[in-house]
């Protein structure tokens, strides 16, 4: 079969099956997304040219290693394998996507390093290559050569090392997750270049890209929205028509240690922050409530001391928290949303006390212990014993001076007549 032109075709959330036909190649954009296709996607080596913008190939039963022959596809703008059965090495020919701006792998089994070749892609705005098996140094090129990158999800992965300083440079950054990796070392101190998580200013709903298409009777503007999975409140969910309100910095389950670095209270945008799982130590900044956007606050399984920041009743929207399995110690600050949450969000801190746990703090004791014993001894010395006694003796003084003073009128009385 032949088109007379390069058409757009979607063929998206169907019951498909089967390999891929090679003259679905010839189209300038093909969304085989969620379906059930399977076979590899060795046909596009086959086209000498390609005007091919969008390949989507989304939840499918694609397998196999990825073909090294990308080098015609300088037109991709869009490039979505995630959800598939591909394994092997990324191939360094994805680095002639000059044009790519989101290359999303994730839930493969790809193995070894990201191609330093992809450096070569200025244009790219989102990796997502979580749950794979990828390994080797969080590349540093990454800060410095993708500077336009607005989504960097890593997670789930074998990367290890430390965090390099140069993502510090993605001032674009609005989804930063490195999550689950065998990262060690401190978190970076320049965390405020990161301006797109300080900016508090309301971002748009979606995250949409713009891209001139050739569909061979003129060259039109085409878009898509993107989408991500990021893990909140314990669960995988996907954002698509939110995506741009979801800013988030996760760094959890990973080896690192020292303390959370007092500059990240300036990511004022930051909605979800997560660095449970690792073994962080010092205390809870107290300005932590300059984070005032936070809805979700996971500091979870490290070795935090000191007392919980009263400043964190300043973040109203705070829906999901979780301090335990640290070393808090304290009363629960009182009269915040503190309260409201469930005691889990607390537990396991053996010096932390107050509610919601059940666990009563030491001076609320004694406290207590201090009212009820003076209640006691106000109701039955003060209130009773003490002023029934004075009148008793009142009473007792007054017929007894009145007695002895009448018996001595009366004797002189009758000595008078």
């Amino acid at each position: 079969m032949e088109f007379a032109y390069y058409p757009k075709l979607n063929f998206s959330w169907n019951q498909l099956e089967g390999p891929i036909p090679s003259f679905l190649s010839k189209s300038s954009s093909l969304d085989l997304s969620y379906n059930k296709l399977s076979g590899f996607i060795s046909f596009l080596c086959g086209i000498k040219a390609s005007n091919l913008t969008l390949l989507d190939l989304t939840s499918n039963h694609v397998s196999g290693e990825l073909p090294d022959c990308w080098t015609h596809l300088e037109n991709l703008v869009f490039l979505g394998l995630c959800g598939n059965g591909f394994f092997g090495t990324i191939p360094t020919t994805l680095g002639n996507l000059y044009s790519l701006e989101t290359l999303k792998f994730k839930h493969n089994r790809f193995v070894g390093e990201l191609p330093s070749s992809l450096m070569n892609c200025k244009h790219l705005k989102v990796i997502d290559a979580a749950e794979n098996q990828l390994s080797g140094l969080i590349p540093g090129w990454l800060g410095f050569e993708l500077p336009k990158l607005v989504i960097l999800i890593l997670r789930s992965n074998r990367f290890y090392g430390r965090i390099p300083l140069q993502l510090c440079n993605l001032t674009h950054v609005q989804i930063l997750d490195l999550s689950i990796n065998n990262i060690f070392g401190t978190i970076p101190k320049c965390l405020s270049n990161l301006t797109a998580l300080v900016d508090k200013g309301h971002s748009i709903l979606t995250i949409t890209h713009h891209y001139p298409c050739d569909f061979g009777n003129g060259i039109f503007s085409e878009s898509y929205d993107d989408a991500a999975t990021l893990i909140w409140k314990g669960i995988m969910s996907e954002y698509k028509s939110t995506l741009g309100l979801v800013k988030s910095f996760h760094l959890s389950s990973n080896q690192l240690m020292g303390e959370i670095p007092k500059e990240i209270i300036h990511l004022g945008g930051l909605v979800s922050l997560n660095l449970s799982r690792n073994h962080l130590t010092g205390q809870i900044n107290p300005d932590i409530g300059k984070l005032e956007l936070l809805q979700s606050l996971d500091l979870s399984r490290n070795q935090i001391d000191g007392r919980i920041p009263t400043s964190l009743f300043q973040i109203y929207g705070l829906g999901d928290l979780d301090l335990s399995n640290n070393n808090l110690s304290g009363n629960i600050p009182m009269g915040s949303q503190l309260q409201n949450f469930d005691p889990s969000a607390f537990a396991e801190n053996p010096l932390l006390c107050g509610l919601p746990l059940q666990r009563m703090c030491d001076q609320e004791k004694e406290k207590g212990s201090v009212q009820q014993t003076g209640l006691g001894n106000q109701d039955h010395e003060g209130g009773l014993v003490t002023r029934g006694f004075y009148i008793s003796m009142g009473l007792g003084f007054a017929f007894g001076f009145w007695g002895v003073s009448g018996t001595l009128m009366f004797h002189e009385s009758g000595r008078s007549t």
